[in-house]
């Protein structure tokens, strides 16, 4: 009997494209979750990225299309799409009234985001960290994005005066949100406010 058509206990290493048995535990069930953490096969394949603020920075309200905060775009063209894992904000001045933040975004076939502000260096950081991987998105500080709109919330707004200042937030957003070519996500605001934001995403080819 061949070795494949039993079980392993244990972890397994193999390279891609290689056959391997599947894996088990030591009472004999059939191991089908996730040895790691979710997303640490993409970071080890360096197809995921992680895009920061590298200075605390105002974020423009409402749904302004002269935006600032942190941007991430998928130019026209591009040969992947941006498949969105999570995103963060944390406040670093109190807002003066209540600040709801979100994901906000869009998309255009014809119109590209100008890039008014690219990201500080380290700028796009691609995983494991010292990966020399390019990635294809764009992150900017400051742009001009075609009219975007509310897609996913981050944090309920609060005003300093009233509430202790709320915990940083990391939303799983688990690849729900897809950014393809000429796409865009930026941190949004309801009202003014400062701080730092991320993104994490993983680029994966678009097949015909």
């Amino acid at each position: 009997m061949s070795d494949l058509s039993l079980m392993r206990v244990g972890p397994t290493y193999g390279g891609s494209g290689t056959a391997s048995p599947f894996r088990g535990d030591i009472t004999g069930a059939q191991i089908v979750s996730d040895a790691h953490g979710r997303y640490a096969e993409a970071s080890r394949r360096g197809s995921l990225f992680i895009a920061h603020n590298t200075a605390a920075q105002a974020v423009s309200v409402a749904l302004a299309t002269v935006y600032t905060g942190l941007c991430i775009s998928n130019p026209l063209g591009s040969k992947v799409n941006l498949e969105l894992v999570g995103a963060g904000f944390c406040l670093t001045v109190a807002p003066a009234a209540i600040a709801s933040l979100h994901i906000i975004g869009g998309a255009s076939p014809n119109t590209q985001v100008v890039h008014t502000t690219p990201l500080a260096a380290p700028g796009i950081q691609s995983m494991p960290l010292g990966n020399q991987a390019k990635s294809s998105a764009n992150a900017d500080a400051a742009a001009t994005i075609p009219t975007p709109g509310y897609i996913w919330p981050l944090k309920g707004g609060f005003t300093a005066a009233a509430l202790p200042a709320p915990a940083v937030e990391w939303v799983d957003v688990a690849g729900i949100i897809t950014v393809g070519p000429g796409g865009f996500v930026c941190i949004g605001a309801l009202t003014a406010v400062t701080g730092f934001g991320a993104f994490a995403w993983e680029e994966v080819p678009i097949l015909a």
